[in-house]
C-alpha cells in the first residue's frame, strides 16, 4: 500500500502545475507579436471557414478553440487528420483557412493535411512548439507555442504545452469577436439553449401579455385595484391615462402599504391618489439580464 503523502505535499504539487502552465502563457504574452496580428488579419479576411486540425491531445485543443469560435462569430469546425487522410479532406474549401496544432510541428498526419492544403494554396496558420518544424514552413504563419518544461513531473504529458495552445487559440477568438464588434445580442444568437440561454434571452421570451382587467386609471377604485393586481397572480397593474399611456403602476406592495397606514379608510382612495408615478419601463428587445438588473436596481 502506498505511503499516505501530506495534505500540504499535495497541494504544493498542484500549486506547481498550475505556476509552470502560468509561467509558459505569460512568456507567450511577452513575445506575442506580429504574427499573432497576422493570423487574426487572415481569419478576418477569410470567405470561408476556419478548418482547425490536430491530433492526440492537440486534437482535444483543437475541438475546443474551434468550438469557441464558432460560438463567438467566427465559422469554423474541427477536421480529425486521420479521418481528413481518408476521405474527409474533401471538406476543406478553397476559400478556407487551416488552423493545424502540433506541439512538435512534425507529426505526419497533420503535415499531410497542411501539405495538401499548401498544394491548393489554402492558407495555413499553425501553433507549433518549434518555429523550424517542417510544419512550421509549410505554414503561412507560425504562432510560437514553445514551452520550457512541462508541467508534470516527467516533464513527458502535454501540460503546459497545451495550455498554452488553448490560450492562443482562445486569444485569436477573443481578438477576432472584438474586432468585429461581437456583442451580447449577437452571443445570444449563437446560445439560445440551456441556462446560458436563458440568460440571453430577450425580454419578450419571458412576457405576459396583458389585456384589458390588468390595466387601471387614475380614477379606478381600490377595489379594482384589488381585483386587478390580484388577477392571474400577476401582482402589478399599469395605470393608463386617457391616451393609454403608461402614466403609473399598482402593486400588490403599494395595495399593502396603504392598508396598514391608511385602514379601514383605504377603501374609499382612488388609484391616482396612491400609485406609484413614474414607474421603470423597458422595451422588449432587450436582453432578459438587462432588465434583471434595471429590476434589482429599482
Amino acid at each position: 500500500m502506498k505511503a499516505k503523502f501530506e495534505k500540504q505535499q499535495i497541494i504544493d504539487w498542484g500549486r506547481s502545475v498550475l505556476q509552470s502552465e502560468a509561467d509558459a502563457i505569460m512568456a507567450a504574452k511577452d513575445s506575442l507579436g506580429e504574427d499573432f496580428y497576422n493570423a487574426v488579419n487572415l481569419i478576418l479576411g477569410c470567405k470561408g471557414k476556419l478548418v482547425v486540425s490536430g491530433i492526440g491531445k492537440s486534437g482535444h485543443i483543437g475541438r475546443k478553440v474551434s468550438s469557441t469560435l464558432a460560438s463567438t462569430g467566427t465559422a469554423s469546425f474541427f477536421l480529425h487528420p486521420s479521418e481528413a487522410l481518408h476521405g474527409d479532406l474533401g471538406m476543406i474549401g478553397p476559400d478556407d483557412v487551416l488552423l493545424l496544432i502540433a506541439y512538435s510541428g512534425e507529426t505526419a498526419e497533420v503535415l499531410q493535411v497542411a501539405k495538401f492544403a499548401r498544394r491548393r494554396d489554402i492558407p495555413i496558420i499553425c501553433i507549433t512548439g518549434n518555429l523550424k518544424s517542417s510544419l512550421s514552413e509549410v505554414s503561412y504563419i507560425s504562432l510560437n507555442g514553445c514551452v520550457n518544461i512541462e508541467a508534470d513531473s516527467l516533464g513527458l504529458a502535454p501540460t503546459s504545452s497545451s495550455t498554452l495552445a488553448l490560450s492562443l487559440g482562445d486569444a485569436l477568438a477573443v481578438a477576432i469577436m472584438r474586432y468585429r464588434g461581437f456583442n451580447q445580442t449577437d452571443f445570444a444568437a449563437f446560445h439560445p439553449g440551456g441556462k446560458l440561454g436563458r440568460k440571453l434571452s430577450h425580454v419578450i421570451d419571458h412576457v405576459r401579455i396583458l389585456h384589458d382587467g390588468h390595466f387601471l386609471t387614475v380614477k379606478s377604485s381600490f377595489h379594482d385595484a384589488l381585483k386587478s393586481v390580484t388577477l392571474d397572480n400577476l401582482g402589478i397593474s399599469a395605470v393608463l391615462d386617457d391616451s393609454s399611456n403608461i402614466i403609473g403602476s399598482v402593486t400588490d406592495g403599494d395595495i399593502r402599504r396603504l392598508l396598514l397606514s391608511q385602514g379601514p379608510s383605504s377603501l374609499s382612495i382612488l388609484v391616482g391618489d396612491f400609485m406609484s408615478t413614474k414607474p421603470k419601463v423597458i422595451e422588449s428587445n432587450i436582453l432578459a439580464v438587462d432588465a434583471v438588473d434595471i429590476m434589482n436596481s429599482a
